[in-house]
Protein backbone atom coordinates (compact mmCIF):
# COMPACT_ATOMS: atom_id res chain seq x y z
CA UNK A 1 0.00 0.00 0.00
CA UNK A 2 1.25 3.45 -1.10
CA UNK A 3 0.97 6.70 1.43
CA UNK A 4 -0.61 8.61 -1.31
CA UNK A 5 -3.95 5.41 -1.12
CA UNK A 6 -4.94 7.23 1.94
CA UNK A 7 -5.25 10.83 0.38
CA UNK A 8 -9.20 11.66 0.62
CA UNK A 9 -10.30 8.25 2.28
CA UNK A 10 -11.17 7.14 5.60
CA UNK A 11 -8.49 5.34 8.16
CA UNK A 12 -9.64 3.57 11.19
CA UNK A 13 -7.55 4.94 14.04
CA UNK A 14 -8.75 2.10 17.46
CA UNK A 15 -7.76 3.64 20.27
CA UNK A 16 -7.32 7.32 21.64
CA UNK A 17 -4.64 6.98 23.64
CA UNK A 18 -1.22 8.93 23.43
CA UNK A 19 -0.32 6.55 19.98
CA UNK A 20 -3.83 6.90 18.15
CA UNK A 21 -3.60 11.07 19.50
CA UNK A 22 -0.08 10.78 17.08
CA UNK A 23 -2.17 8.76 14.33
CA UNK A 24 -4.95 11.10 13.98
CA UNK A 25 -2.82 13.95 13.34
CA UNK A 26 -0.66 12.77 11.11
CA UNK A 27 -3.32 11.54 9.20
CA UNK A 28 -5.15 14.95 9.33
CA UNK A 29 -2.05 16.88 8.07
CA UNK A 30 -1.49 14.51 5.12
CA UNK A 31 -5.17 15.03 3.69
CA UNK A 32 -6.68 11.21 4.99
CA UNK A 33 -10.33 11.16 7.24
CA UNK A 34 -9.12 9.92 10.13
CA UNK A 35 -12.21 7.99 12.02
CA UNK A 36 -11.70 7.40 15.73
CA UNK A 37 -12.93 3.63 17.33
CA UNK A 38 -12.85 3.89 21.14
CA UNK A 39 -14.09 0.11 22.42
CA UNK A 40 -14.26 1.91 26.01
CA UNK A 41 -17.88 2.23 26.13
CA UNK A 42 -17.28 4.47 29.54
CA UNK A 43 -15.81 7.36 27.22
CA UNK A 44 -18.26 9.85 25.62
CA UNK A 45 -17.50 10.99 22.47
CA UNK A 46 -17.17 14.43 24.00
CA UNK A 47 -14.15 12.96 25.91
CA UNK A 48 -12.42 11.67 22.82
CA UNK A 49 -12.45 14.47 20.89
CA UNK A 50 -10.98 16.71 23.76
CA UNK A 51 -8.34 14.07 23.82
CA UNK A 52 -7.58 15.41 20.23
CA UNK A 53 -5.48 18.11 19.09
CA UNK A 54 -7.34 21.34 18.77
CA UNK A 55 -6.95 21.41 15.32
CA UNK A 56 -7.93 17.60 14.91
CA UNK A 57 -11.34 17.69 17.33
CA UNK A 58 -13.86 19.41 14.31
CA UNK A 59 -12.15 16.80 11.22
CA UNK A 60 -12.20 13.81 13.01
CA UNK A 61 -15.19 10.82 13.09
CA UNK A 62 -15.47 9.73 16.42
CA UNK A 63 -17.72 6.07 16.53
CA UNK A 64 -17.73 4.81 20.84
CA UNK A 65 -18.16 0.77 21.13
CA UNK A 66 -19.17 -1.30 18.17
CA UNK A 67 -18.41 -0.24 14.23
CA UNK A 68 -20.64 -1.19 11.73
CA UNK A 69 -19.74 -3.15 8.44
CA UNK A 70 -21.01 -0.26 6.70
CA UNK A 71 -18.21 2.15 7.75
CA UNK A 72 -15.27 -0.91 7.80
CA UNK A 73 -16.48 -0.88 4.18
CA UNK A 74 -15.56 2.56 3.55
CA UNK A 75 -12.17 1.93 4.83
CA UNK A 76 -8.70 1.94 3.24
CA UNK A 77 -6.34 1.39 6.28
CA UNK A 78 -6.43 0.82 9.81
CA UNK A 79 -3.72 2.12 12.41
CA UNK A 80 -4.87 0.10 15.87
CA UNK A 81 -3.22 1.94 19.11
CA UNK A 82 -0.61 -1.04 20.64
CA UNK A 83 -2.82 -2.45 23.43
CA UNK A 84 -5.36 -3.27 20.88
CA UNK A 85 -4.41 -7.12 20.64
CA UNK A 86 -4.32 -8.00 16.59
CA UNK A 87 -6.67 -10.94 17.44
CA UNK A 88 -9.43 -8.86 19.13
CA UNK A 89 -13.12 -9.22 17.58
CA UNK A 90 -13.29 -6.21 15.76
CA UNK A 91 -10.01 -6.78 14.39
CA UNK A 92 -10.25 -10.33 12.87
CA UNK A 93 -13.60 -8.81 12.01
CA UNK A 94 -11.21 -6.21 9.91
CA UNK A 95 -8.80 -9.13 8.29
CA UNK A 96 -12.09 -10.73 7.25
CA UNK A 97 -12.43 -7.69 5.19
CA UNK A 98 -8.59 -7.91 4.26
CA UNK A 99 -8.23 -3.89 4.53
CA UNK A 100 -4.63 -3.39 5.52
CA UNK A 101 -3.43 -2.89 8.98
CA UNK A 102 -0.22 -0.78 9.78
CA UNK A 103 0.88 0.00 13.39
CA UNK A 104 1.72 3.59 14.61
CA UNK A 105 5.33 2.63 13.76
CA UNK A 106 4.41 1.61 10.34
CA UNK A 107 2.16 4.66 9.59
CA UNK A 108 4.70 7.07 11.00
CA UNK A 109 7.77 5.59 9.46
CA UNK A 110 5.99 5.72 5.80
CA UNK A 111 5.60 9.17 6.50
CA UNK A 112 9.19 9.84 7.97
CA UNK A 113 12.35 11.12 7.28
CA UNK A 114 16.14 10.23 7.91
CA UNK A 115 18.15 7.49 9.61
CA UNK A 116 16.45 5.26 12.17
CA UNK A 117 17.90 3.97 15.50
CA UNK A 118 15.44 1.30 16.64
CA UNK A 119 15.46 -0.69 19.99
CA UNK A 120 13.25 -3.26 21.55
CA UNK A 121 13.86 -6.01 23.82
CA UNK A 122 11.69 -7.37 27.33
CA UNK A 123 13.71 -5.59 29.69
CA UNK A 124 16.43 -2.17 29.34
CA UNK A 125 14.25 -0.39 26.58
CA UNK A 126 13.61 2.87 28.20
CA UNK A 127 17.17 3.24 29.58
CA UNK A 128 19.35 2.15 26.53
CA UNK A 129 16.27 4.57 24.41
CA UNK A 130 16.86 7.03 26.13
CA UNK A 131 20.98 6.99 26.59
CA UNK A 132 21.41 6.47 22.78
CA UNK A 133 18.37 9.51 21.99
CA UNK A 134 21.47 11.48 24.28
CA UNK A 135 24.37 10.12 22.30
CA UNK A 136 23.04 11.04 18.85
CA UNK A 137 22.00 14.64 20.11
CA UNK A 138 25.30 15.25 21.26
CA UNK A 139 26.71 14.73 17.48
CA UNK A 140 24.12 14.81 15.13
CA UNK A 141 21.55 18.29 14.87
CA UNK A 142 18.11 16.70 14.22
CA UNK A 143 16.78 13.69 16.73
CA UNK A 144 14.08 12.53 17.89
CA UNK A 145 13.02 10.28 20.64
CA UNK A 146 10.08 8.26 19.82
CA UNK A 147 7.83 5.27 20.78
CA UNK A 148 7.17 3.45 23.64
CA UNK A 149 9.13 5.57 25.45
CA UNK A 150 5.93 8.44 25.46
CA UNK A 151 6.46 10.35 22.12
CA UNK A 152 4.53 9.46 19.43
CA UNK A 153 6.02 8.67 16.28
CA UNK A 154 3.28 9.40 14.28
CA UNK A 155 3.06 12.90 15.30
CA UNK A 156 6.70 13.82 15.46
CA UNK A 157 7.36 11.87 11.81
CA UNK A 158 6.23 15.12 9.62
CA UNK A 159 8.78 17.06 11.37
CA UNK A 160 11.68 15.07 10.16
CA UNK A 161 14.19 15.47 7.03
CA UNK A 162 17.08 14.09 5.35
CA UNK A 163 19.37 14.66 8.22
CA UNK A 164 17.26 13.60 10.96
CA UNK A 165 17.82 10.63 13.06
CA UNK A 166 14.96 8.98 14.89
CA UNK A 167 15.73 6.72 18.05
CA UNK A 168 12.72 4.57 18.66
CA UNK A 169 11.52 2.30 21.74
CA UNK A 170 9.19 -0.22 20.11
CA UNK A 171 7.41 -2.49 22.16
CA UNK A 172 5.96 -5.91 20.51
CA UNK A 173 2.91 -4.77 20.34
CA UNK A 174 4.33 -2.26 17.93
CA UNK A 175 5.91 -4.66 16.04
CA UNK A 176 2.89 -6.88 15.00
CA UNK A 177 2.25 -4.94 12.24
CA UNK A 178 5.04 -3.72 10.35
CA UNK A 179 6.03 -3.86 6.67
CA UNK A 180 7.91 -1.15 4.95
CA UNK A 181 9.41 -0.24 8.31
CA UNK A 182 13.19 -0.33 8.28
CA UNK A 183 15.96 0.19 10.86
CA UNK A 184 19.12 1.38 10.01
CA UNK A 185 20.63 -0.04 13.08
CA UNK A 186 18.55 -2.36 15.49
CA UNK A 187 18.61 -3.84 18.87
CA UNK A 188 16.99 -6.75 20.72
CA UNK A 189 18.03 -6.42 23.80
CA UNK A 190 16.87 -9.69 25.30
CA UNK A 191 13.82 -11.86 25.33
CA UNK A 192 12.74 -13.17 28.73
CA UNK A 193 8.70 -14.45 29.45
CA UNK A 194 6.18 -11.56 29.03
CA UNK A 195 2.96 -10.37 27.53
CA UNK A 196 2.54 -14.26 27.52
CA UNK A 197 -1.44 -13.10 27.44
CA UNK A 198 -1.20 -11.04 24.73
CA UNK A 199 1.52 -13.21 22.72
CA UNK A 200 0.56 -16.65 24.04
CA UNK A 201 3.67 -18.33 23.18
CA UNK A 202 7.22 -17.89 23.99
CA UNK A 203 7.54 -18.36 20.00
CA UNK A 204 5.50 -15.90 19.20
CA UNK A 205 6.82 -13.16 21.14
CA UNK A 206 10.08 -13.89 20.21
CA UNK A 207 8.87 -13.49 16.17
CA UNK A 208 7.36 -10.29 17.40
CA UNK A 209 10.70 -9.11 18.49
CA UNK A 210 12.46 -10.09 15.56
CA UNK A 211 10.22 -7.93 13.04
CA UNK A 212 12.73 -4.89 14.05
CA UNK A 213 14.97 -6.32 11.89
CA UNK A 214 12.27 -6.47 8.93
CA UNK A 215 13.73 -5.37 5.69
CA UNK A 216 17.12 -5.03 7.03
CA UNK A 217 20.47 -6.09 5.33
CA UNK A 218 24.16 -6.73 5.81
CA UNK A 219 23.89 -2.81 5.31
CA UNK A 220 22.45 -2.47 8.35
CA UNK A 221 23.29 -3.61 12.32
CA UNK A 222 21.70 -5.31 14.90
CA UNK A 223 22.74 -5.55 17.99
CA UNK A 224 22.14 -8.88 20.03
CA UNK A 225 22.62 -10.02 23.43
CA UNK A 226 25.06 -13.17 23.43
CA UNK A 227 24.44 -14.31 26.78
CA UNK A 228 20.37 -14.76 26.29
CA UNK A 229 19.55 -17.82 24.84
CA UNK A 230 16.38 -16.19 22.24
CA UNK A 231 18.91 -13.04 21.02
CA UNK A 232 22.03 -15.36 20.37
CA UNK A 233 20.16 -17.92 18.57
CA UNK A 234 18.64 -15.25 16.52
CA UNK A 235 22.18 -14.23 15.65
CA UNK A 236 22.77 -17.09 13.61
CA UNK A 237 19.52 -16.18 11.07
CA UNK A 238 19.46 -12.14 11.18
CA UNK A 239 19.38 -10.20 8.65
CA UNK A 240 22.31 -7.80 9.12
CA UNK A 241 25.70 -7.26 10.34
CA UNK A 242 25.34 -8.47 14.26
CA UNK A 243 26.91 -7.16 16.72
CA UNK A 244 26.85 -8.67 20.31
CA UNK A 245 27.90 -7.59 23.64
CA UNK A 246 28.23 -9.93 26.92
CA UNK A 247 28.73 -9.46 30.67
CA UNK A 248 29.58 -13.34 30.77
CA UNK A 249 31.77 -14.26 27.52
CA UNK A 250 34.99 -13.00 26.43
CA UNK A 251 34.19 -12.23 22.91
CA UNK A 252 36.60 -12.24 19.70
CA UNK A 253 34.12 -9.68 18.05
CA UNK A 254 31.93 -7.53 19.84
CA UNK A 255 31.52 -5.61 23.44
CA UNK A 256 31.89 -7.84 26.49
CA UNK A 257 32.68 -7.10 30.34
CA UNK A 258 35.76 -8.46 32.02
CA UNK A 259 36.07 -7.86 35.81
CA UNK A 260 35.28 -3.60 36.19
CA UNK A 261 36.05 -3.12 32.32
CA UNK A 262 34.09 -2.96 29.56
CA UNK A 263 35.91 -4.20 26.29
CA UNK A 264 35.37 -4.19 22.66
CA UNK A 265 37.03 -6.80 20.27
CA UNK A 266 37.35 -7.34 16.66
CA UNK A 267 39.13 -10.36 15.11
CA UNK A 268 40.43 -11.29 18.91
CA UNK A 269 42.21 -7.93 19.72
CA UNK A 270 40.30 -6.44 22.85
CA UNK A 271 40.97 -2.72 23.49
CA UNK A 272 39.89 -1.31 27.14
CA UNK A 273 36.62 0.80 26.47
CA UNK A 274 35.76 2.56 29.86
CA UNK A 275 35.53 1.21 33.57
CA UNK A 276 31.83 0.51 34.96
CA UNK A 277 32.59 2.60 37.57
CA UNK A 278 32.66 5.59 35.69
CA UNK A 279 28.77 5.74 34.93
CA UNK A 280 26.33 6.89 37.14
CA UNK A 281 24.29 3.52 36.39
CA UNK A 282 24.12 0.48 38.75
CA UNK A 283 23.37 -2.62 38.13
CA UNK A 284 24.41 -4.97 35.69
CA UNK A 285 21.38 -4.69 33.14
CA UNK A 286 22.93 -1.34 33.20
CA UNK A 287 26.44 -2.72 31.72
CA UNK A 288 24.26 -4.01 29.13
CA UNK A 289 22.80 -1.19 28.10
CA UNK A 290 25.60 0.69 28.27
CA UNK A 291 26.89 -1.87 25.74
CA UNK A 292 24.48 -1.96 23.97
CA UNK A 293 24.24 2.00 23.59
CA UNK A 294 27.99 1.94 22.48
CA UNK A 295 27.55 -0.60 19.86
CA UNK A 296 24.45 1.31 18.27
CA UNK A 297 26.34 4.74 18.57
CA UNK A 298 29.53 3.41 17.06
CA UNK A 299 27.18 2.04 13.93
CA UNK A 300 25.68 4.75 13.46
CA UNK A 301 29.12 6.67 13.09
CA UNK A 302 29.35 8.11 16.55
CA UNK A 303 32.77 8.89 17.86
CA UNK A 304 33.94 6.89 20.80
CA UNK A 305 34.96 9.81 22.43
CA UNK A 306 31.76 11.52 22.27
CA UNK A 307 29.75 8.26 23.36
CA UNK A 308 32.04 7.58 26.54
CA UNK A 309 31.95 11.29 27.74
CA UNK A 310 27.72 11.16 27.48
CA UNK A 311 27.78 7.75 29.36
CA UNK A 312 29.63 9.38 31.82
CA UNK A 313 26.99 12.04 32.58
CA UNK A 314 23.84 9.95 32.19
CA UNK A 315 21.56 9.70 35.06
CA UNK A 316 19.24 6.57 35.66
CA UNK A 317 15.79 7.18 33.90
CA UNK A 318 13.10 7.79 36.39
CA UNK A 319 11.45 4.68 37.70
CA UNK A 320 14.45 2.29 36.68
CA UNK A 321 16.29 1.39 40.00
CA UNK A 322 16.00 5.20 41.09
CA UNK A 323 17.37 5.82 44.04
CA UNK A 324 14.72 8.12 45.59
CA UNK A 325 16.29 8.96 48.75
CA UNK A 326 17.80 7.83 52.93
CA UNK A 327 15.17 8.41 55.15
CA UNK A 328 16.26 7.61 58.93
CA UNK A 329 19.22 5.38 57.39
CA UNK A 330 16.95 3.64 55.00
CA UNK A 331 17.54 3.80 51.06
CA UNK A 332 14.39 4.13 49.22
CA UNK A 333 14.69 2.92 45.51
CA UNK A 334 11.71 3.01 42.54
CA UNK A 335 11.89 0.01 40.09
CA UNK A 336 8.27 0.71 39.19
CA UNK A 337 9.65 0.24 35.77
CA UNK A 338 10.20 -3.94 36.42
CA UNK A 339 7.07 -4.93 35.20
CA UNK A 340 8.12 -8.65 34.80
CA UNK A 341 9.63 -11.08 36.77
CA UNK A 342 13.36 -10.87 34.62
CA UNK A 343 13.62 -6.81 35.40
CA UNK A 344 11.99 -7.07 38.59
CA UNK A 345 15.39 -9.80 38.78
CA UNK A 346 17.80 -6.65 38.09
CA UNK A 347 16.85 -4.47 40.67
CA UNK A 348 17.12 -7.18 43.15
CA UNK A 349 21.01 -8.10 42.05
CA UNK A 350 21.69 -4.21 42.23
CA UNK A 351 20.72 -3.86 46.18
CA UNK A 352 23.88 -3.88 48.40
CA UNK A 353 21.62 -4.23 51.43
CA UNK A 354 18.80 -6.13 53.22
CA UNK A 355 15.70 -5.18 51.43
CA UNK A 356 12.21 -4.92 52.15
CA UNK A 357 10.68 -5.70 48.62
CA UNK A 358 7.22 -4.28 47.24
CA UNK A 359 6.02 -7.08 44.83
CA UNK A 360 2.68 -7.80 42.89
CA UNK A 361 -0.08 -6.48 40.71
CA UNK A 362 -1.78 -7.15 37.48
CA UNK A 363 -1.08 -10.82 36.03
CA UNK A 364 0.40 -10.85 32.56
CA UNK A 365 0.31 -14.73 32.89
CA UNK A 366 3.93 -14.46 34.39
CA UNK A 367 5.77 -16.95 36.30
CA UNK A 368 7.81 -16.36 39.61
CA UNK A 369 10.39 -18.73 40.32
CA UNK A 370 13.50 -17.38 38.64
CA UNK A 371 12.39 -14.42 40.62
CA UNK A 372 12.23 -15.70 44.08
CA UNK A 373 15.13 -17.54 43.76
CA UNK A 374 17.26 -14.38 43.00
CA UNK A 375 16.14 -13.03 46.49
CA UNK A 376 18.92 -14.77 48.08
CA UNK A 377 20.34 -13.19 51.71
CA UNK A 378 19.07 -9.91 50.14
CA UNK A 379 15.33 -9.56 50.39
CA UNK A 380 14.70 -9.97 54.36
CA UNK A 381 10.97 -9.14 53.79
CA UNK A 382 8.42 -9.59 50.92
CA UNK A 383 5.10 -6.54 50.88
CA UNK A 384 2.69 -8.33 48.45
CA UNK A 385 -0.26 -6.42 46.97
CA UNK A 386 -2.64 -6.60 43.61
CA UNK A 387 -4.24 -8.94 41.75
CA UNK A 388 -1.01 -11.65 41.67
CA UNK A 389 -0.48 -11.63 45.74
CA UNK A 390 -1.70 -14.82 46.41
CA UNK A 391 0.14 -16.56 42.67
CA UNK A 392 3.26 -15.27 44.15
CA UNK A 393 3.17 -15.84 47.68
CA UNK A 394 2.30 -19.84 46.46
CA UNK A 395 5.33 -19.51 44.38
CA UNK A 396 7.11 -18.49 47.15
CA UNK A 397 6.27 -20.97 49.79
CA UNK A 398 7.50 -23.49 46.70
CA UNK A 399 10.81 -21.75 47.27
CA UNK A 400 11.01 -22.06 50.80
CA UNK A 401 10.70 -18.18 51.22
CA UNK A 402 8.03 -17.41 54.02
CA UNK A 403 8.88 -13.87 54.95
CA UNK A 404 5.70 -11.96 53.23
CA UNK A 405 3.02 -10.17 54.16
CA UNK A 406 -0.32 -9.22 52.03
CA UNK A 407 -1.65 -5.90 51.92
CA UNK A 408 -5.05 -4.53 50.36
CA UNK A 409 -3.63 -1.36 48.84
CA UNK A 410 -0.13 0.57 48.06
CA UNK A 411 -0.85 2.96 50.99
CA UNK A 412 -0.94 0.20 53.26
CA UNK A 413 2.38 -1.57 52.02
CA UNK A 414 4.19 1.75 51.94
CA UNK A 415 4.00 2.47 55.35
CA UNK A 416 4.33 -1.27 56.49
CA UNK A 417 7.40 -1.22 54.41
CA UNK A 418 8.44 2.41 56.83
CA UNK A 419 7.05 0.64 60.33
CA UNK A 420 9.29 -2.31 59.38
CA UNK A 421 12.65 -1.14 57.94
CA UNK A 422 15.98 -0.76 60.44
CA UNK A 423 18.64 1.69 59.31
CA UNK A 424 20.94 0.01 57.22
CA UNK A 425 17.98 -1.46 55.57
CA UNK A 426 16.71 -0.98 51.31
CA UNK A 427 12.98 -0.24 50.66
CA UNK A 428 12.78 -1.39 46.87
CA UNK A 429 9.44 -0.83 44.85
CA UNK A 430 10.08 -3.25 42.03
CA UNK A 431 6.93 -5.34 41.38
CA UNK A 432 7.66 -7.88 38.73
CA UNK A 433 4.08 -6.87 37.84
CA UNK A 434 2.09 -4.64 34.97
CA UNK A 435 0.12 -1.73 37.28
CA UNK A 436 -2.74 -1.78 35.75
CA UNK A 437 -4.57 -3.13 38.35
CA UNK A 438 -4.49 -0.34 40.62
CA UNK A 439 -2.53 2.24 38.51
CA UNK A 440 -3.13 3.30 34.86
CA UNK A 441 0.81 2.93 34.02
CA UNK A 442 4.13 2.35 36.19
CA UNK A 443 4.73 5.44 35.82
CA UNK A 444 1.75 6.50 38.45
CA UNK A 445 2.59 3.61 40.46
CA UNK A 446 6.29 5.15 40.90
CA UNK A 447 5.55 8.69 41.36
CA UNK A 448 2.93 7.60 44.00
CA UNK A 449 6.08 5.90 45.59
CA UNK A 450 8.41 8.70 45.46
CA UNK A 451 5.69 11.15 46.87
CA UNK A 452 4.88 9.13 49.48
CA UNK A 453 9.46 8.53 50.16
CA UNK A 454 9.87 12.64 50.16
CA UNK A 455 6.96 13.52 52.67
CA UNK A 456 8.75 11.34 55.31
Amino acid sequence: MKTSDIIDKKVLVIGSGLSGVGSVNLLNKVGAKPVVLEENKSLSEEDIRLKLHEEDRDKTEIIVGEISDAVLDELVLVVPSPAVPLDSPTVLRIKEKNIPIWSEIELAYNFAKGKVVAITGTNGKTTTTTLVGDIMKAHFGKVYVVGNIGVSYAESSLLMDDSSVTVGEISSFQLEAVDNFHANVSAILNVTPDHLNRHHTMECYAAMKENITNNQTKDDTCVLNYDNEYTRDFGKRCPAKVVFFSTKEKLSDGLFLDGDEIYMSTAGNAVSVMNIHDMNLVGLCNVENVMAAIAMSLAMGVPMSTVLEVIRNFKAVEHRIEFVATKRGVDYYNDSKGTNPDAAIQGIKAMSKPTILIGGGYDKGSEYDEWIENFGDKVKLLVLIGQTKEKIAECAKKHGFNDFVFKDTFEEALEFCTQSANEGDAVLLSPACASWDMFPNYETRGKKFKEYVCKL
